[in-house]
């Protein structure tokens, strides 16, 4: 890891610094920051969040406090570098104060956009709007305290609808039967629009809700789909082996103080219908069946609809990125560049359709690359990889030295309350006092206001000491 002696070593040798903005702080900024500040680089990071982190922090479940305690150490060494600067509660965006164009005028080397995919993956289902409607991002972000989603309504009933079949809806199954304060919800209906085979969860993670799996609903969806799942050679015996090794547990009778995990597969979602209120009380879905052709398993829908009552509806379907943070989009995803002459270096490149050109020095990495694809270890690869191409890059790169200094001044020139290393060390202090008066692991502020009111508490702690 490159430490401040390393550094100025290196600075001592005249060479000229390039300076690298990077736009985000999940695990892909983080990690790609970090290799081009090891490559000798200076890296100013802009966050939308008041916290590094991203997903890492606001996305893994919240009892999860080994992995997120270790990626808490890794950001931290990565804000350690002297070539690393961070401004937090900085929103890059065509409708924010700081707008890509802004960015360009100070003509940094490169721009590294790590912002996730922060977009809303939506099916156009009529009722869509309904209140109790909701992305499984924004639901997730609540519960794992990340501003402004808070703030937002994300009540539930006693019949909850979630749409997919993926570790996401695995964690979002366990916060309403297990871990969320409110204990309303008394079902949970999970719709698939494919069968049980093609279930996309980690058996280690369903370990977590199988004891509410009702087993009774479960074998009698599983006689309804039966005929269908033969039909592609797809045996309901071998279904314990490859993708439910719950259903190689004795059956026994589910508890009524217990929630209950249904399952419907087959179906994908029609049609949203309201009460008087507004809010959903009825999804109608529309069933499917499979084929097979090459030896792939595809559905498709039929005429045949049915009706499920239920008060609240998740779609767990994946995310895409965000167009309006004014990057070329198409398809629910940034414009990548589509030469196939060297296809390993373009991935990571943006490109412009309009013009038919690269966005020179524009890249992208992680989920703004490749939207809900993987995990952490998966996204810190991407990013890395994406790395080793900007550094490449900059080696012809024109000469380019942005002070941090100017980019910080520029910020609060425009009314920002930006975020600064220095800062997150104070944020932390005062979590951890929380913490402790709590007589609890870990404390999260909720809210902006609240992170800014903390910082600025301990920053006159110092000045009085």
């Amino acid at each position: 890891m490159l430490g401040s002696t390393c550094f100025e070593h290196w600075s001592l040798k005249g060479a000229k610094l390039k300076t690298v903005f990077v736009i985000g702080a999940g695990p892909a900024g983080m990690f790609a920051a970090q290799k081009i500040a090891q490559g000798g680089h200076e890296v100013i990071i802009l966050n939308r969040d008041i916290k590094p982190g991203g997903l890492a922090e606001y996305g893994i479940y919240p009892t999860k406090d080994k992995m997120k305690i270790g990626l808490r150490k890794q950001f931290a060494k990565v804000l350690s570098l002297p070539n690393v600067h961070y401004f937090g509660h900085v929103q890059v965006s065509s409708q924010a104060a700081v707008t890509i164009d802004d960015l360009r005028q100070f003509s940094p080397a490169a721009i590294v956009f790590a912002v996730g995919a922060q977009g809303t993956k939506k099916l156009g289902l009529p009722g869509e709007t309904a209140k109790g409607v909701y992305a499984a991002k924004d639901f997730v972000y609540s519960y794992n305290l990340l501003p402004p989603f808070t703030a937002h309504d994300f009540s539930t009933g006693k019949r909850v609808a979630i749409i997919g079949m993926g570790n996401v809806m695995v964690d979002i199954a366990r916060w309403l039967m297990i871990d969320t304060p409110q204990k309303t919800a008394e079902e949970v209906i999970v719709v698939a629009r494919r069968g049980p085979f093609e279930a996309k969860f980690d058996k280690k993670e369903f370990d977590y809700i199988e004891e509410f799996l009702d087993r009774q609903a479960f074998d009698e969806e599983l006689r309804r789909i039966q005929p269908q799942l033969a039909s592609v050679g797809q045996d309901i015996s071998k279904l314990a082996q490859e993708t439910f090794p719950v259903l190689a547990k004795p059956t026994a009778e589910h508890p009524q103080c217990k929630p209950r995990l249904r399952f419907r597969f087959l179906c994908s979602p029609q049609a949203i219908h309201g009460d008087t209120s507004g809010r959903i009380d009825r999804l109608t879905v529309t069933e499917n069946v499979l084929s097979e052709r090459d030896g792939n398993i595809a559905c498709k829908a039929t005429d045949r609809t049915a009706d499920l009552e239920v008060d609240t509806m998740i779609f767990a379907i994946g995310d895409v990125a965000d167009p309006a943070v004014g990057l070329p989009y198409h398809r629910d995803s940034y414009v990548i560049n589509p030469d196939q002459s060297d296809p390993k270096r373009a991935a990571y490149e943006l490109f412009d359709p309009r013009t038919c050109k690269v966005l020179e020095g524009m890249y992208a990495v992680g989920w703004a690359r490749k939207a809900s694809d993987g995990l952490v270890g998966i996204a810190r690869h991407d990013a890395e990889v994406g790395a080793v191409h900007v550094l490449e890059y900059l080696k012809t790169a024109p000469e380019s030295h942005v002070p941090a200094s100017q980019i910080e001044d520029w910020l609060r020139g425009k009314g920002l309350q930006i975020v600064t290393k220095p800062d997150l060390e104070c944020l932390g202090r005062a979590e951890d006092q929380e913490a402790k008066q709590r007589g609890v692991l870990w404390f999260k502020y909720a809210e902006d206001e609240a992170m800014l009111a903390a910082i600025a508490a301990e920053k006159a702690k110092a000045v009085t000491v």
